[in-house]
């Protein structure tokens, strides 16, 4: 947003202060100041000059010696080969020493400009130089009545005499300040907007346009009718109606403003329609009402695959979330964007209509972006304006319009607001502001800055009644900030936090994550993170059957490519990319792991969110086995107070893992996870050579089963007794089922065991295997005496004769 320094002043008349000092209040007072140029910058010494005298030059065809008057009595001789001076003009002039902006070359202006020099042109001392209005760093867009070749004469109404400062004539001494406006200041997007902060920043009255009542005595409704028919489109459609038009030039003071702005003056209609835009950040548009067919205005939606002609002469393709402005039989505008080159102002117009509506902000960018269409209109209306600015910006424009003598305001206006918005009404509560802030502003002070900020105060109710086009304020936080930014954020004191002591920590589930990640670390593993979107391909890399219910995942509406566009179920496929990717890589060893979640939907498609749980997806090759494997994870359990609480169970269900060399993981009937070696066919499909292990872990079992309640037990007072057990059984039977039945005869007097020994050899028969344990019994409160550990081995190896496990000889 840029505002001129010289339009704020029309509405804050007081504020007297040089750039720098704006710029920096401004800055302190909340608004987002980018930078400031000054217009003048390049120009000095540059007085109104007049010419009294002209004499051909006595040794150039092309070059006139003219007697310049600048004030004072004064006489200054320029030579210049300017066509279009003549005797009596008043034109801007250059003195020796001074400086201009540019010239007629159209290039880069020099950035410090170029400075004039007293000389001789052909042997004719010259001491200035009468400038055009590019060497003065503006152009004839914003300048019309500048010559194309030649330079600048003051038009014979201006009001200027020989000495004045042209640049100041001209309006070029103003100073454009850049800001950047955050989306919840929309009010900022306007000239009073920007004035009311200037206002308040500096303690200066602020005089907004005082709108006075215009029109004849007719009924505007005797013109025109206006149906909306999509109102949640258009919240609020205003039309007034001018007859009797007379198109001409803008006034000067309107030209200037609109050139201060950099938008150039083309007519008095026009001009007002830019400057009202300006002036309150409220867009609209002008129809020419013959061309209204049956004086009937109807806002409706589009339809798909129509086509519209816009004013810039392209053919724009409509679709039915295009919102249109419409006369009683064809589309006339684009609502909020451009109007139709069906409906444009001519300079044959006789009757004017005049709109002002307030669109819907989202639908306006929309739109304007899917019609590749973008105009200042659609860039305010996207902001989302107050649907109460519209009739006040329509009045305006009006009441420009009969000032400016340009036609005659038919009275009343079409007015189409269903669903008026209404000012908030807020608690006025000083006590919580000053809390908030850690200051001690009296209320005094803070229903001054609010009153300056034109919001009114109930003293009964103890309540704030915020005006519309302060969308930005919704609580108490807005007010205190209201009053921080005016007060000063300079004055605020240093002050230490208030509230109760807290003690902060991780969650419990973080903390059994931080528990794996340091034991999986610590053998040897890498952390590594992988997509959460994946290709339907990936099913079939893993060998899931067509009915796995793996395979009812969420597709994405808007996905990058096929590669990305369901959620994943199943966490493998980003762990078997990394490991194919690091054996691609020639690396001899790999061992990642990963915490991430997979999505699984409770029902296709989708009615609610799915649920999403957290896997700990464990993968490895090269040097270990399925049995180092199994020996981190038994770590991990360790580490988490989960010794001896799972099983492993031997399983086929897994169709990507080695139906022989797979195991789920088991906590009564709940499966906590699994792990294996990762079927031949499945390394084919991931170009993976050699035997690779993988393991997931169901994370939210895992924390459920996780427990820190250890308990410590003293130094045994009393001697252990030691057994050695080998046992020989078939080779289908497993050592955990051993375990389990040494546990279960070892009862509270076990104290330990450990596998020490396992053989198949000449001395044992084919199909079978020797089992050797070592086992420690202990009481606490005596020696045991033999005959105890005896039956304890009696009754252990009775029940290994249930499995046909045999005493080794």
């Amino acid at each position: 947003m840029n505002t001129p320094l010289s339009w704020i002043k029309v509405y804050v008349p007081d504020l007297d202060v040089e750039a720098q000092e704006f710029v920096d209040a401004m800055t302190l007072s909340g608004s987002h100041v980018e930078g400031f140029e000054k217009k003048d910058k390049n120009l000095e010494k540059i007085v109104v000059g007049k010419i009294v005298k002209i004499e051909k030059h006595p040794d150039a065809d092309k070059l006139v010696v003219c007697q310049v008057d600048i004030g004072a009595d004064e006489l200054l001789q320029i030579v210049t080969g300017a066509p279009n001076v003549k005797e009596g003009d008043l034109v801007p002039t250059v003195l020796d020493g001074g400086k201009v902006a540019g010239g007629h070359d159209g290039g880069e202006l020099p950035a410090d400009g170029i400075k004039i020099k007293k000389g001789k042109l052909r042997g004719v001392p010259s001491y200035g130089m009468m400038c055009a209005i590019e060497e003065l760093g503006s152009s004839r867009e914003l300048y019309p009545e500048a010559p194309e070749n030649g330079v600048y004469v003051f038009p014979a109404e201006a009001d200027v005499k020989p000495g004045d400062d042209a640049v100041k004539a001209l309006g070029l001494d103003d100073v454009v300040v850049e800001y950047e406006i955050t989306s919840n200041r929309v009010d900022c997007f306007s000239m009073i907007g920007m004035a009311r902060e200037a206002a308040v920043t500096f303690d200066k009255p602020f005089y907004p346009p005082v709108i006075k009542k215009t029109g004849n005595d007719e009924d505007v409704n005797n013109y025109v009718s206006v149906d909306v028919q999509d109102t949640d489109l258009c919240k609020r459609y205003c039309a007034r109606v001018v007859k009797n038009l007379k198109i001409g030039p803008s006034p000067k003071w309107m030209r200037e403003r609109l050139a201060s702005q950099g938008i150039r003056s083309i007519n008095n209609l026009v001009d007002i329609t830019n400057y009202v835009m300006e002036e309150y950040g409220q867009p609209m548009h002008a129809y020419d009402l013959s061309t209204i067919a049956g004086n009937k205005i109807v806002v409706r939606r589009a339809k798909d695959g129509d086509t519209f002609v816009t004013l810039d002469g392209q053919e724009r393709k409509l679709d039915k979330d295009v919102l249109m402005i419409c006369d009683g039989e064809k589309e006339v505008g684009i609502a909020g964007i451009m109007g139709g080159e069906n409906s444009m102002v001519t300079d044959d117009i006789q009757t004017l209509l005049f709109e002002a509506a307030c669109f819907d902000g989202t639908n306006i960018r929309l739109s304007s972006r899917r019609l590749g269409l973008a105009t200042d209109a659609a860039f305010k209306f996207t902001k989302g304006l107050d649907p109460n600015l519209a009739e006040e910006a329509i009045n305006r424009a009006c009441q420009l319009i009969e000032e400016m003598g340009a036609g005659e305001v038919v009275g009343g206006m079409v007015d189409v607001y269903p669903d008026p918005v209404q000012p908030k009404v807020l608690p006025f509560e000083p006590e919580k502001i000053n809390k908030l802030l850690g200051t001690d502003i009296d209320e005094k002070t803070m229903l001054d800055i609010f009153g300056k900020l034109e919001l009114t105060y109930d003293e009964a109710a103890k309540t704030l009644t915020v005006p519309t086009f302060r969308q930005d304020l919704n609580c108490m936080a807005d007010l205190a900030e209201e009053v921080a930014r005016f007060y000063g954020y300079d004055k605020i004191p240093m002050s230490l936090p208030k509230g109760e002591a807290t003690v902060g920590k991780k969650p419990y589930s973080h903390r059994i994550y931080d528990i794996a990640r340091n034991i999986l670390e610590g053998n040897g593993f890498s952390g590594g993170m992988c997509y959460s979107f994946e290709s339907p391909k990936v099913f079939d890399k893993l060998l899931l059957p067509a009915d796995s219910v793996y395979r009812k995942a969420i597709t994405i509406a808007n996905p990058l490519g096929e590669d990305f566009s369901i959620m994943r179920t199943v966490s493998l496929n980003g762990m078997l990319t990394s490991l194919a990717t690091n054996f691609n890589r020639k690396n001899k060893v790999a061992r990642l792991y990963e915490f991430g979640n997979v999505y699984l939907p409770k029902q296709l498609p989708l009615t609610e969110l799915p649920e999403e749980r957290m896997k700990l997806t464990i993968g490895m090759y090269g040097e270990g086995d399925f049995f180092n494997l199994k020996g981190v994870i038994e770590e991990l359990f360790d580490n988490l107070g989960m010794k001896n609480i799972c099983t492993y169970v031997p399983t086929t269900e897994h169709p990507f893992l080695h139906p022989g060399r797979q195991a789920n993981i088991v906590k009564d009937d709940t499966v906590v996870g699994y792990l294996g070696q990762l079927h031949p066919e499945t390394c084919d499909n991931y170009n993976l050579k050699g035997e690779v292990y993988v393991a997931v872990l169901d994370m939210p079992n895992v924390v459920a089963l996780s427990s820190f309640d250890i308990k410590y037990e003293g130094i045994a007072k009393f001697p252990g007794s030691t057994r050695d057990l080998s046992m020989v059984m078939d080779k289908g039977i497993f050592v955990g089922q051993v375990e389990e039945l040494i546990k279960k005869c070892g009862g509270k007097l076990l104290e330990s065991y450990k596998l020490f020994d396992v053989y198949e050899g000449e001395q044992i028969a084919a199909g079978k295997k020797s089992v050797a344990y070592t086992m420690t019994f202990r009481a606490k409160d005596r020696t045991l005496e033999a005959g105890e550990v005896d039956k304890i081995i009696e009754k252990l190896v009775k029940e290994l004769g249930k499995l046909g496990i045999e005493l080794r000889a």
